[in-house]
């Protein structure tokens, strides 16, 4: 049997990190369905497993490859605001962040010196605010 499905799966393209995150939403809905019964929830189910099946037994690498590089850049772009939200966060007690007026560059200032001046690093604006 094991022969059989290795045979079968030679040159699909079998699963990656976009399959996981599909798998993991589907089974999030398909809990969430058999709590609440709504309907929509049964059918993000069916058609989360139905692409997730389609994109493993595919034969088109470069097109799978492709999806899963956008997904990875999407969730890089998500995961970096958080981060840098938590930094901040960890910061706070001696710094304080403010946003360029022009280029909305993040400026980082140590706190406790009054009323300073301000140059962005990035387009070299100078703005005054309190540290």
């Amino acid at each position: 049997m094991k022969e059989k499905m290795r045979s079968f799966m030679a040159g699909r393209y079998g699963t990656d990190q976009l399959g996981r995150f599909t798998m993991g939403v589907s089974a999030a809905c398909l809990i969430l369905y058999m709590i609440f019964h709504w309907s929509i929830l049964y059918l993000i189910t069916m058609a989360g497993l139905i692409w997730y099946y389609v994109r493993a037994f595919s034969r088109n690498h470069s097109k799978r490859y492709e999806e899963n590089l956008r997904f990875l850049q999407w969730k890089n772009r998500i995961l970096s605001r958080f981060t840098s939200l938590r930094g901040e966060w960890e910061q706070r007690k001696y710094y304080r962040f403010y946003s360029c007026p022009k280029c909305h560059q993040k400026v980082r200032v140590p706190k406790g010196h009054g009323k300073i001046s301000i140059t962005c690093p990035k387009c070299r604006e100078e703005f005054i605010r309190k540290s």
